[in-house]
């Protein structure tokens, strides 16, 4: 049987230093997070998931925790983690402050990168201290989460009220807190998606092409390859630029353009677009000379005009 839940106001200076944790939706990261708070002392009390595999991700990562409705989640919890998908978090957290669910002196804590705390002002009315604590990492809703987030930084983003408390909540998870402004979040999500979503993009496609090349263990080539990749690039930015495109090798590029129309039309626009990135990115280091880097673009005009590719300026 639960312990009854007290419903007296909680200040934050009167909090006691363990607190009983609540999942609003049980994805792939509220478990995980849950999970991590758990390890540092805190008590998770309840989750609420739909779906069948939201219950088997709650009960691997959170056993004997109860599966419950949102508003009970806020019932028994004094820390509830709003691990929604960004386009549900405004209206659930219009609908939970509008019943009466969030109670004053509630830390509501959400975790999409999109939004900052604003989104929380509804519950910010009805008493409760919001905070944004977006961990850049990707989830793959398993145990292994929680070993990631030694490290990972999160994009915090609260009242300045509110930012220590803040701060001491991802470090208490392993994590390191970056502070990002209200009015940055959409730019600072825009960033991480470009890197890491693409990149899940481009090296899903690469793994493709290599296996209809007839190469046996396409992960096991890239591994290495990509590794260094990125750990230059990391270190040194544009610098790390190199290959076909960065070298102006414009009789290459349009080789592969022409191998990827037969093999894998779908990837050309991708391939051509990020041709154009990469040269203009390579030029502007000084990697790339101009008398190449002007062959190069005649060569992705021309293959963007030819029929099966958008021309110039336009779209599909």
């Amino acid at each position: 049987m639960n312990a009854p839940v007290s419903k007296e106001p909680l200040d934050a200076r009167d909090r006691p230093a363990r607190l009983t944790v609540g999942v609003v939706g049980a994805g792939r990261v509220g478990p995980a997070l849950a999970a991590s708070l758990q390890l540092a002392g805190h008590r998770p009390v309840a989750v609420s998931g739909v779906s069948d595999a939201s219950r088997r991700r709650a009960a691997e990562l959170l056993p004997d925790v109860p599966v419950v409705e949102p508003a009970e989640v806020l019932a028994r919890a004094e820390l509830v983690l709003l691990t929604v998908p960004d386009d549900v978090l405004p209206t659930l957290v219009e609908g939970l402050a509008e019943t009466g669910a969030v109670r004053p002196g509630q830390l509501l804590v959400h975790t999409s990168g999109r939004y900052g705390a604003r989104v929380l002002d509804p519950a910010l009315r009805a008493g409760a201290l919001p905070l944004a604590l977006h961990p850049a990492m990707t989830f793959t809703g398993t145990a292994v989460d929680v070993q990631r987030l030694a490290g990972c930084s999160f994009g915090v983003t609260a009242p300045q009220e509110l930012r220590l408390a803040a701060e001491a909540l991802v470090i208490e998870m392993g994590g390191e807190p970056e502070w990002i402004a209200e009015g940055s979040r959409p730019l600072y999500h825009a960033a991480l998606a470009l890197g890491a979503n693409h990149l899940v993009t481009l090296v899903a496609q690469s793994m493709e092409l290599l296996a209809k090349a007839g190469v046996a263990a396409p992960d096991r080539m890239l591994g290495p390859l990509l590794g260094a990749a990125l750990d230059n690039a990391l270190r040194s930015g544009d610098a790390a630029l190199t290959g076909p495109v960065a070298r102006g090798d414009a009789g290459t590029v349009a080789a592969h353009i022409g191998e990827l129309r037969e093999h894998a039309p779908q990837a050309v626009a991708g391939y051509t677009a990020m041709a154009r990135a990469t040269a203009d990115r390579a030029l502007a280091h000084g990697l790339l000379k101009a008398e190449l880097a002007e062959d190069l673009l005649v060569v992705l005009a021309d293959q963007e005009r030819r029929p099966g590719g958008p021309g110039p300026g336009e779209t599909r």
